[in-house]
């Protein structure tokens, strides 16, 4: 297995690949929503918005699967960030293989390092930023702290109330519960793309033999990459409607 650079500054120790990879999937995102709200047109819209009109539908009828219609707008944002961002993100390890071979020390190699890889190191300089669980986490983290912020702010009473619901002694329970929720999501996404990224390289290591493995693997991912995007954005819209949204009777009008 490769080895990936880390640079430590002010005792951080900083993936290389991760970080270029991020940057470059926000980069990404941010462009392909620039370019789907330029030009826009009724009569003539291009094959980009047309498809952006329909990720729109997608992400507005899956946010309103887990909430009342009416308040779904204020986080459609929010959707389709998360969702565009983490699919992008999940993908971008599959079309390049970035290795450089190192055989002597330097910024990213140890003495260390080469003793163990008897003195020859490959570096990884590419792969998904969600097959790191540090990004997965920080992914998490915002979503955890956004969920009980909104819950706070929007339904303090009920989302206070609902810590020791059914029962006052049922706190720790309700507690663990929700410290359970970022985590799940954290590692779900970090472990499937992850184990999509040690199965390439292992098929990386058949050569040409490896090749119709390789070509059913990149399709299967994307499918990979799209589901994990959707559990994410869904789990999310499914936290934040559980805190934040309180009204009897909008939820039973959407029950019904």
């Amino acid at each position: 297995m490769h080895e990936f650079p880390v640079l430590e500054v002010a005792g951080l120790h900083i993936d290389i690949a991760t970080f270029i990879a991020i940057t470059v999937s926000a980069i990404v995102t941010f462009v392909l929503a620039k370019l789907a709200v330029r030009k826009l047109s009724v009569e003539n819209p291009s094959k980009l918005q047309n498809f952006m009109e329909w990720v729109v539908e997608f992400v507005h009828s899956t946010i309103a699967s887990t909430m009342p219609l009416k308040r779904v707008r204020p986080f459609l944002a929010l959707g389709m960030t998360l969702i565009m961002f983490i699919f992008i993100s999940n993908l971008l390890g599959l079309p390049f293989g970035i290795v450089t071979e190192h055989h002597h020390t330097d910024t990213f190699v140890s003495q260390e390092m080469l003793d163990e890889h008897e003195g020859e190191v490959e570096l990884a300089w590419w792969k998904s930023p969600t097959a790191d669980l540090s990004v997965t986490g920080g992914l998490a983290l915002i979503v955890f702290v956004l969920v009980h912020f909104l819950g706070l702010k929007m339904n303090r009473k009920h989302y206070i109330k609902h810590y020791f619901q059914p029962f006052w002694f049922f706190f720790p329970l309700n507690i663990i519960e929700t410290i359970a929720k970022p985590v799940t999501l954290a590692l779900r996404l970090y472990a499937n793309i992850f184990a999509g990224e040690v199965l390439i390289a292992t098929i990386l290591m058949l050569g040409v033999i490896g090749t119709p493995f390789m070509i059913v693997w990149q399709g299967f991912s994307i499918f990979v990459g799209a589901i994990q995007a959707f559990l994410f954005t869904i789990l999310t819209m499914v936290y934040i409607s559980q805190a934040a949204i309180h009204d009897d009777e909008e939820h039973a009008e959407h029950a019904h």
